[in-house]
């Protein structure tokens, strides 16, 4: 159980850095208020009214002036500022890094103990079963 939460916790880390790492762009095609064609890869097919005169094919006089058509692209930049220099970190800062490194490794450090408390000490001697005795079993 324990190999597969790290393993998926790594997948997911992997794909946090590799989604705010990628940039893409979006480019959408609307002819008047509908959406025609959106695409991530390449150029978005039109509907071929951008190049007919506006006030023939336009159904509303008020947009006569302009054509139906629009276009938007929509760019999502990734960050490409993650390496991160330990020249710029304050004093502080190297010191919470080294307590909590050095605290990290001493905490999965074993005592290597060999004293047993209680060598000292004889053991019991049992002469009869005392449960026989008195008669008292567990059920």
């Amino acid at each position: 159980m324990k190999r597969f939460i790290h393993k998926s916790m790594a997948v997911l880390m992997a794909a946090v850095v590799l989604m705010t790492t990628m940039s893409f762009t979006v480019d959408i095609h609307y002819c008047g208020d509908s959406l025609v064609d959106f695409s991530f890869v390449q150029q978005v097919k039109t509907c071929g009214m951008e190049t007919a005169q506006p006030a023939k094919t336009c159904e509303n006089p008020k947009m006569s002036e302009k054509s139906c058509c629009t276009d938007q692209q929509i760019v999502k930049e990734g960050k490409d500022d993650l390496k991160i220099s330990f020249d710029t970190l304050s004093f502080e800062q190297h010191t919470f890094i080294a307590a909590f490194t050095y605290s990290y490794i001493n905490l999965f450090e074993g005592t290597e103990s060999e004293e047993v408390p209680f060598e000292d000490y004889p053991r019991p001697f049992v002469k009869r079963d005392v449960q026989v005795l008195h008669q008292t079993f567990l059920i």
